[in-house]
Parts: structure tokens; sequence; C-alpha cells
């Protein structure tokens, strides 16, 4: 059941670094539903570090925190348009603005939950709220906000 798979492989995204499945190199977020939330569990790995060999890049925090966001922001238009994610034409936001807390160090090697919330939708703006938690202790969180654009989608390949 496609409710069962990450928005990403669903066809939310792409080629994006921080949450595209075709992006081999990248991230690899995989956000699912929880409730009207999405959750995501991912662990970084040692060449995710900053500064020390303990902790993760503030770069990939501000990565993991967008792509979960807009990740959230397409799969809720989708639903709000009462079709499949992915199915054309193609949802696509870009972040409009980000602000960013780091609240602890995020530890390396450990499963990180991401949890992101829809805030409010006013037109083509979505702002959301996303956690990003280690061990139930509060590292970062992020305000963003996304904006939905039109694009041609020929210039580019989705898959």
């Amino acid at each position: 059941m496609t409710e069962d798979l990450p928005f990403q492989d669903q066809g939310a995204t792409t080629l994006c670094y921080g949450c595209g499945p075709a992006n081999e190199q990248g991230l690899q977020v995989k956000s699912r539903w929880d409730g009207d939330d999405a959750v995501c569990t991912w662990t970084a790995q040692p060449h995710h570090s900053g500064g020390t060999r303990e902790v993760v890049n503030g770069g990939v925090i501000a990565t993991l925190l967008d792509c979960h966001s807009l990740s959230l922001a397409i799969a809720r238009a989708y639903q709000d348009e009462q079709r499949p994610i992915g199915s054309a034409p193609r949802v696509f936001f870009v972040t409009a603005s980000m602000n960013i807390n780091y609240r602890r160090p995020t530890p390396l090697g450990k499963p990180l939950e991401l949890r992101a919330t829809l805030r409010k939708v006013e037109g083509r703006k979505t702002l959301l709220h996303c956690t990003l938690s280690c061990e139930q202790q509060l590292c970062a969180e992020a305000d963003v906000l996304a904006i939905r654009i039109h694009r041609d989608e020929s210039v580019e390949p989705t898959r």
C-alpha cells in the first residue's frame, strides 16, 4: 500500500541531495505520515561529522530539516487535492526562508528522529515546523516557509 511508502519513493521528490531517491550520493531522507505530521528516522555516518567525530555537521542538519519539511508540504498538497503523491501535474515547493535553532550537539551514529508539522497554508505559502531529536532530546528545530511553484517539467528529468 502506498500509505506505507515514504513520500519520496512515491514521487514527491527525485533528484534532491537531501531527499531524492534518485540521488545515490544524497542523504536519502524517507518521510512518512504519522497522523497529520511527517516522521523520519535517519542515522548520520562518520562522513557527516562537523568539527569533531562525535557530532553531525550543522549544514547536514539544516538539509535534513529543510528536506523533511518540504516533503511534508508536497505530500499535504497532494492529499488536499485528493490525488496520489507524484501524480501529474507534479507538485513542487521551494524554501523561501528557514530559521534554525541548534539546541544541543547532534550525535553521530545514533538514530535521529525528524518530525515535521504543518502550521499554516495560505495560498502558495506553507509554514511548517520541524524538530530533530536524538533519544527524545531536542537537538535542533526549524520554522520553514515553503512556496509552491509551477515549473516546466520538460526542463529537467524527473527520474
